[in-house]
């Protein structure tokens, strides 16, 4: 499969945050709930006058409710239609877009990049306090509220056990021909000044859940529920263990994507693509 551009198209790379709240997600839906891709794709549909929707790609489609400070799409655009608009389009696009969603950066795409598929680590926090007061009303739309007293070191701890390149089929709500193998890069909690107990979560890509299942289990650590060992057990299990809840979406925000060189970033989207297994076993077929 190609990376290449249709000829007479340009692809444009689209760095953009939003408030997941009141949106059904990324996707567009069938039923017409409201999705960011629905907002910024009709925005940019009317900013250019265009009769044609032209659709985005996105480096990680986030679930209802759940947030995004540094997301990254790419959307392959008529060359004239970039052409006249390019230098106004940013403007034009937050004069149209609703105050929940903004694009901070239009810019043309090198050659091979791919929003999805190029990226090489996504990176993700979730927010929680255990203050027995519960949650800054201001922060409330983006931190969870655990009403047990959280120990970070003991979270860290049941943390070491699942770096690294696994089958988190544990963690992940299966989706058909869909690998659930990923290499947990960073996971690690911190205390912040305010109290704001944050979670940092770096991988290669995400499953389906596979984030909010995993700072589930970590808070049954912290609260003392479970043990540290406990994390691990349930990974190298491979199945759904229904003590593992999938905590609410809100505290959850995507902070960065990263692609490598400009040169590397073709090789890196067939890469993407490939059939993905771990040593010694057959994995099932499907991308990132």
């Amino acid at each position: 499969m190609s990376d290449e551009v249709e000829p007479g198209f340009v692809r444009v790379r689209l760095d953009l945050s939003y408030d997941g709240r009141d949106f059904s997600g990324w996707a567009k839906q069938r039923d017409g709930q409201r999705t960011v891709q629905g907002e910024i794709e009709d925005a940019l549909r009317t900013v250019t006058r265009s009769k044609e929707t032209y659709e985005l790609t996105v480096a990680g489609r986030t679930d209802s409710g759940v947030h995004a400070r540094g997301q990254v799409a790419h959307v392959d655009l008529p060359e004239g239609l970039w052409a006249e608009h390019r230098e106004k389009l940013l403007r034009r696009l937050a004069g149209r877009l609703p105050h929940d969603v903004r694009v901070w950066k239009v810019e043309e795409a090198p050659a091979g990049f791919n929003a999805r598929f190029a990226a090489i680590w996504r990176r993700y926090a979730y927010r929680v306090t255990d203050h027995p007061g519960g949650v800054d009303p201001l922060l409330r739309g983006h931190v969870l509220w655990h009403d047990w007293t959280l120990d970070v070191d003991a979270m860290n701890t049941a943390a070491q056990a699942l770096l690294g390149e696994h089958d988190f089929a544990a963690y992940c709500k299966r989706r058909e021909g869909a690998t659930t193998i990923r290499t947990l890069q960073e996971l690690r909690w911190e205390r912040r000044p305010d109290g704001i107990i944050e979670a940092t979560v770096k991988a290669d890509a995400f499953c389906h859940n596979m984030v909010r299942s995993l700072v589930g289990a970590m808070l049954f650590v912290g609260d003392g529920h479970r043990p540290t060992d406990w994390p691990g057990k349930v990974l190298a299990a491979g199945v759904r263990d229904s003590a593992v809840h999938v905590v609410r979406p809100h505290g959850l925000t995507l902070e960065e994507v990263g692609y490598p060189a400009d040169e590397l970033l073709a090789a890196r989207s067939v890469q993407a693509r490939n059939k993905r297994t771990l040593p010694g076993a057959a994995g099932s077929a499907g991308c990132c």
